[in-house]
């Protein structure tokens, strides 16, 4: 069955940018001229996904808005001439059908994946977290779609990260497929150093069965006192093949304020219309840093 639906967890507070998602979104917060949502959004639809549902909280309305049509602004730019921006903005609201959820409690991953039971119903669905932003030729999310239209099970998206950073993440212990491609044994949420099984870390990405929700409903709450997704993959990995897709990438962790700047520099690097211009400006600004 093909993949069309894909759940975006949105409801997270965002408290590591405070203060400046204090009132707006996390998700909303500008890289380089589109908010980050945008991003993962134009992945799932390059993958070709055709409905996506919110799992969102509250002070999340500004994502609605995103991806709603804007008559007012609409009209301003017709007014104005300004068919390039007028062409932009109606594209956003566009390109793919949007749904929405409320979760009420923040009980965890898990539990916003629980969320989204019944808009995914029976058929096997994508799920994109927004902090991953991933600067990949061919979208990291139909990289994992290629894997489960070869296996038919659940694919995490993997990546190789330094052992003193797995702590971060989720980890998983692995056998080798092929070059990029692994099936999955074991998988333990945010590990210490010393207890990780591997350097391949859960990226967010991943292709689920709808098997996943008879698991989540009874699944009791983990590291955090939050209902954990991996916790609950793992137990599904007793019941049929998990997989994993070493994605060909670059991946920026924009739930991260370091992570948020380098994305920044990167992705205006490759920006056509001031390349040259920043370009010179950092050599400038670290020529100077250099000579003080």
């Amino acid at each position: 069955m093909k993949v069309k639906k894909a759940v975006f967890p949105v409801a997270g507070l965002g408290t590591r940018f405070l203060p400046a998602t204090k009132s707006s979104p996390k998700e909303m917060l500008p890289l380089i001229d589109k908010p980050l949502v945008q991003y993962v959004v134009e992945e799932a639809v390059a993958a070709g996904i055709e409905q996506i549902l919110f799992v969102t909280g509250r002070s999340k309305r500004a994502i609605e808005d995103h991806f709603d049509i804007s008559f007012e602004l609409e009209a301003l730019l017709y007014e104005k001439g300004k068919d390039a921006e007028l062409s932009q903005i109606r594209h956003i609201a566009e390109m793919v059908n949007i749904f929405y959820v409320r979760q009420k409690e923040a009980l965890g991953l898990g539990h916003a994946i629980l969320c989204a039971k019944e808009f995914v119903g029976q058929e096997p669905f994508a799920v994109l977290l927004g902090d991953d932003i991933i600067d990949a030729e061919k979208p990291c999310l139909g990289q994992l779609l290629e894997v489960y239209n070869k296996y038919r099970g659940s694919v995490l998206a993997l990546e190789k990260v330094p052992l003193e950073n797995i702590s971060s993440y989720g980890c998983v212990k692995a056998n080798v497929i092929s070059e990029r491609v692994y099936e999955v044994i074991d998988m333990v949420e945010k590990p210490r150093q010393e207890e990780a099984p591997s350097d391949l870390a859960i990226i967010g990405r991943y292709v689920l069965t709808p098997d996943i929700f008879p698991i989540l409903e009874k699944q009791t709450p983990g590291k955090g006192g939050e209902i954990q997704l991996t916790d609950a993959i793992l137990k599904l990995s007793k019941e049929e093949a998990i997989y994993g897709c070493r994605f060909d990438g670059i991946r920026h962790d924009c739930g991260d304020k370091l992570g948020f700047l380098k994305a920044t520099v990167d992705m205006a690097l490759k920006r056509e219309e001031f390349n040259d211009e920043f370009r010179k400006f950092l050599e400038q600004r670290l020529f100077h840093s250099k000579g003080q």
